[in-house]
């Protein structure tokens, strides 16, 4: 069974032992799960890695609880945000000839952040103070800062939604700090560092 009847989802290679239990990579033809898991505790988890992809992508221009951008791309619409996903994979197909679903998987596990920094208030003053992600929000936090970086090259420009994604998911996969997923992962290490 291939995903979307395009792509193998069986071989997939994680290197990053700790996100092994959160990505998902079960074969399905269409990554729809219609909230089968969500009353399940850690749902997410349960949920395909390219399902979380296209549920975040319906929301791209949250930042906090503001609509930091919003235009007809960000309608809730799981047909508009799939298509845009297959045609991001198609994209990443022909640029690397390799399996797409695997570059997208070894960009997060590249874009996902260890640690970050939280307040702590003792004594009426407030102290930054590093902790660790867990692996969930790890991968919520890589897809997240992916999707925005890419809305945030695509909007109101003549780049297509497709094309932004591919280029940040492959400067992910390359570790490259054009990605905004990789240089805000090495931005929050480094006040994590700074705050121990």
């Amino acid at each position: 069974m291939k995903l979307f009847n395009l792509w193998e989802t069986q071989g997939i290679i994680l290197t990053d032992l700790s996100l092994k239990n959160s990505i998902t990579t079960t074969p399905r033809i269409v990554a729809k799960s219609q909230g089968r898991n969500a009353s399940q505790r850690l749902h997410r988890n349960k949920c395909n890695i390219v399902e979380r992809l296209i549920t975040r992508l319906m929301v791209p221009g949250h930042k906090g609880k503001k609509h930091f951008k919003s235009s007809g791309k960000c309608s809730g619409k799981y047909l508009t945000t799939a298509n845009i996903t297959i045609k991001t994979l198609k994209i990443l197909e022909e640029r690397t000839k390799e399996n797409p679903v695997q570059i997208l998987v070894t960009a997060i596990e590249n874009a996902a952040p260890r640690e970050e920094i939280t307040t702590v208030e003792y004594g009426g003053a407030r102290y930054p103070q590093a902790v660790d992600c867990s692996p969930t929000r790890r991968i919520d936090m890589a897809l997240r800062i992916m999707v925005q970086g890419s809305y945030q090259k695509s909007f109101g420009k003549k780049i297509k939604m497709e094309a932004a994604l591919a280029d940040e998911i492959l400067a992910a996969y390359n570790f490259d700090q054009k990605s905004a997923a990789i240089s805000k992962k090495l931005e929050m290490e480094r006040m994590a560092d700074a705050a121990r």
